[in-house]
């Protein structure tokens, strides 16, 4: 089911960017309790790009995307409970726990391929765009970090991509650890001579524009005017999305300062942990976009309160179904090793 119409409403909206949300906070609190291994990316802070991005889709549109995929996930309509499953290494999850967190995929949902290489999908989307360009119908959209315009993949994406003139949005969420961070030696950004990023694509002749990341109303619109200039122009676009990086995500393993996400945050009260208020008040989509619907009227507290609820309790069920599901049988490991008359073996 791809349930991107809702999300082209307010509060339809609201609701997307606040599931992606209470997800990510449930995976933390499954990571932190060691109910799977391995790293894992947290979508937070940049649900909004999600939610604005696949409401612009329809069913024979394609997705690609990074490590960082959960929202994207959810965005599409993939299922919380089979997601969880899936980061848990369980048979309940879509691969039936062989691809973990990093390497997600929905193919009924269009989306092909998740990959945790740097830029490791743009070839494979441009691909996919050709194929939108040759059968007449559809388009592709490729997310990835800033640090994907440092590989070569994304200038030979790029370029191929220009000359041949096929439908892909090219969605560049660029969540660059300020400099103040990284002198405390925390996580890396990119480095790139570039003035700006967008200047790249441009060069190359792809239509480029940039976006804040914490407006999920300017990100609605621009998003669905690129994903429609692609559909009806038959070529690429360019769009680099700035998110101010969430605390949480500052280290090397995802951590909830301040604790999970309260909609009194929205209402006045003021989180105790420093990092976590200024970015709040400066670059967290979720809390801006409630605190501007109900200053409009269009949403008061108590409706907020009941759309939380929903969510904490859709993934709730969906942490239930996860932990109650089994993990695969050992033989299971020999399926799906390789292909052999058009069927995997």
């Amino acid at each position: 089911m791809i349930m991107s119409t809702a999300a082209t409403e307010p509060l339809g909206r609201m609701a997307a960017m606040l599931r992606i949300r209470r997800f990510e906070e449930q995976c933390i609190r499954l990571a932190q309790a060691g109910q799977f291994r391995g790293h894992y990316h947290i979508y937070i802070g940049q649900e909004a790009t999600a939610v604005a991005a696949c409401a612009a889709l329809v069913a024979e549109d394609f997705v690609f995307t990074t490590w960082r995929n959960h929202g994207h996930m959810l965005a599409r309509g993939a299922a919380p409970e089979r997601m969880l499953a899936e980061i848990l290494g369980k048979a309940g999850g879509y691969a039936g726990g062989k691809s973990g967190t990093l390497h997600l995929a929905v193919r009924d949902l269009g989306i092909l391929s998740t990959s945790a290489l740097v830029g490791g999908t743009l070839p494979l989307a441009t691909g996919a765009a050709l194929a939108c360009k040759q059968r007449g119908s559809g388009i592709t959209v490729c997310f990835f970090g800033d640090a994907a315009l440092e590989e070569g993949a994304l200038y030979e994406a790029m370029i191929l991509a220009s000359l041949w003139q096929v439908p892909i949005l090219f969605v560049c969420e660029n969540n660059t650890m300020p400099p103040g961070q990284r002198a405390r030696g925390q996580s890396p950004s990119s480095r790139l001579p570039a003035n700006r990023l967008a200047d790249i694509p441009e060069a190359l002749r792809v239509t480029s524009e940039e976006v804040d990341g914490a407006d999920a109303d300017a990100l609605n619109e621009c998003l669905a005017r690129l994903a429609a200039q692609v559909r009806s122009s038959g070529g690429p676009r360019y769009v680099e999305v700035h998110s101010g990086r969430w605390p949480g995500n500052f280290l090397s393993w995802p951590d909830l300062p301040g604790g999970e996400w309260q909609i009194a945050w929205a209402f006045g009260q003021q989180s105790d942990h420093a990092d976590l208020a200024a970015w709040l008040e400066q670059s967290d989509p979720l809390n801006r976009y409630l605190r501007k619907l109900v200053a409009a009227g269009t949403l008061d507290r108590a409706q907020a309160e009941a759309m939380d609820e929903r969510a904490r309790a859709e993934m709730a069920g969906a942490v239930r179904f996860a932990l109650d599901s089994p993990y695969p049988p050992p033989d299971e490991a020999y399926q799906h090793v390789y292909a052999q008359g058009g069927q995997a073996r």
